[in-house]
């Protein structure tokens, strides 16, 4: 599984941003997906998961409430959207499938694409 991530840029504190994640498996939906963020000079860390059906979502608490995920199984594709960002949202956000059930564990995650940079900073 190939996957693609887009959408990073820099914003203001209290603004939005939506990335995008292109995946390139046709059985997209046997594929439980997730995001990780990586904040400088720190590990990886999990952000939030979907299910292959997109039913239910699993989020870090430090983004509940802000942050959305979303997937679109004819399009392949997976999203994330982040509301009020804070500067220490800034990190290389990450996509990541895995088959079979959505976990919050990174080393449950086999495919990961390669990241887009997020900056929250006025």
């Amino acid at each position: 599984v190939q996957l693609q991530a887009c959408g990073g840029g820099l914003v203001r504190p209290g603004h939005s941003l939506r990335l995008s994640c292109a995946a390139s498996e046709r059985t997209f939906s046997a594929y439980a997906m997730a995001w990780f963020h990586q904040a400088p000079g720190k590990e990886r860390e999990f952000c939030a998961s979907i299910s292959r059906s997109g039913s239910t979502t699993l989020y870090a608490d430090s983004v509940k409430g802000r942050f959305t995920i979303s997937r679109d199984n004819a399009k392949n594709a997976v999203y994330l959207e982040m509301n009020s960002l804070k500067p220490e949202d800034t990190a290389v956000y990450y996509c990541a499938a895995r088959r079979g059930i959505q976990s919050k564990i990174l080393k449950d995650y086999d495919y990961w694409g390669r990241g887009t940079l997020v900056t929250v900073s006025s």
